[in-house]
């Protein structure tokens, strides 16, 4: 069986733009898909009716379709937890957003190093929403000083090097893919490498 769930976050959103990916998706891999499944409701816990009721009919060689892999949560842990379960259980996974987490007609080996990659991008993801916090703190900060005349130092910008630089080193994409994900050119990107190999070391 070929499942796809999507999730919004609230009522009054919309998913039709996760089901149009995923039957696009399906289509141009000549995919059937068995049911969706559709939740409304926050990514912050997993005791979601829909989700539940997917995962009770799920059994080992059935196919789980996403858009995003934040559709399935936004637990970081949790999401761990789940990619592991639905290994374990041979439930195979597929993010159209990420094809090289999809882990349908993989080898062992294969889905190895592809939870490598899940874990490394969860990291990431983690990383982005502790500096969405930040940013939000710094919001409040500057418009309860008077007149929003307060001027601290600008924030760090980061980009997603470590992630990418950790999926590259797993060899799941080339360096030449890896430095036009990052808008990188090819000595920026090896100065970038070194830099951060050596930080990794220290």
């Amino acid at each position: 069986m070929i499942f796809a769930y999507t999730r919004v976050s609230t009522t009054d959103q919309n998913a039709e733009r996760q089901r149009v990916a995923i039957r696009e998706y399906a289509a141009a891999q000549g995919i059937v898909i068995d049911d969706f499944f559709e939740d409304k409701a926050s990514g912050r816990t997993f005791q979601r009716a829909e989700y539940l009721r997917m995962k009770e009919r799920l059994r080992a060689g059935d196919v789980v379709i996403f858009k995003e892999l934040d559709r399935m949560g936004r637990d970081m842990e949790q999401i761990k937890q789940e990619w592991n379960a639905f290994q374990q259980s041979g439930v195979e996974l597929i993010v159209t957003d990420t094809p090289m987490l999809n882990t349908a007609n993989k080898n062992d080996l294969e889905k190895a190093l592809i939870a490598n990659i899940v874990f490394e991008l969860l990291a990431y993801m983690a990383e982005k929403e502790r500096q969405k916090i930040h940013a939000r703190q710094a919001e409040g900060i500057a418009i309860a000083k008077a007149e929003g005349k307060y001027k601290g130092r600008a924030p760090i910008k980061r980009d997603n090097f470590a992630a990418i630089y950790a999926i590259w080193k797993a060899g799941a994409i080339t360096a030449v893919q890896a430095m036009q994900q990052l808008n990188l050119s090819k000595a920026t990107f090896y100065r970038r490498v070194r830099e951060h190999e050596r930080s990794a070391n220290t």
